[in-house]
């Protein structure tokens, strides 16, 4: 029983690695792109962290989406397909390439609000953190914290979105319950809090954590 558990972690810890790299290197590019572009002007109505979090959200959902596809079905369906290449040569085959991407555009319209607003309250309380406490730094507890609870909050806003995106990755399978009611859209919003407000935490924390040890270590060469 316990290895239920485990069904599809290798191919999810193989779609992580891209993914999250992949949007917090689109999210810092465009960060400072844009902030450079909108310098000097009196007023901008949308937070340049919300535009930069919602587009290196887009851009990592769009580059390994087919990897989220797999990992979803591998969870869910047991003994059908044996190892990623085959799983995906038996979707093109069977359902056709555009399968890959089944479920694409529910995964855009969440991940858009999610990552906007998962980086907009991520760099506020940031700041709100250093404003309080007067520090330059913030340290990798008070960003495990601060990352933990900015994920709960952007999980919980776009929740039923996400639930729209998984009926649609796995919309073939037979037997599957309909959500017949509002309350269906935040089935299992408890369990996804619990995997993903550590992950966040320690995502946030590794982040800054790996740009301050590279930035100090491009100073200290200069």
């Amino acid at each position: 029983m316990s290895c239920c558990f485990g069904r599809g972690n290798g191919i999810n810890v193989i779609r992580v690695a891209p993914s999250k790299a992949i949007e917090l290197f689109a999210y810092d590019t465009i960060k400072r792109a844009v902030d450079r572009q909108i310098l000097g002007l009196h007023h901008f109505l949308v937070p340049t962290s919300s535009i930069a979090g919602a587009a290196a959200g887009v851009c990592s959902t769009i580059c390994t989406y087919p990897l989220e596809l797999l990992k979803t079905r591998l969870t869910i369906q047991r003994g059908v397909y044996e190892i990623l290449i085959d799983g995906m040569i038996n979707i093109c085959q069977q359902e056709g390439p555009k399968e890959l991407y089944g479920g694409l555009t529910p995964s855009l319209i969440g991940v858009v609000p999610y990552a906007a607003t998962n980086y907009f309250a991520y760099d506020f309380l940031k700041r709100l953190y250093k404003k309080l406490t007067k520090h330059e730094q913030v340290g990798n507890l008070p960003t495990l914290l601060i990352g933990s609870v900015v994920g709960a909050f952007a999980s919980a806003s776009t929740f039923p979105l996400e639930v729209a995106r998984k009926q649609m990755q796995v919309g073939a399978l037979a037997g599957r319950p309909a959500y017949n009611s509002p309350a269906g859209l935040y089935r299992g919003l408890g369990a996804s809090c619990i995997k993903l407000v550590p992950a966040a935490g320690i995502s946030f924390m590794c982040y800054e954590a790996c740009k301050r040890l590279l930035i100090e270590d491009d100073s200290s060469e200069v």
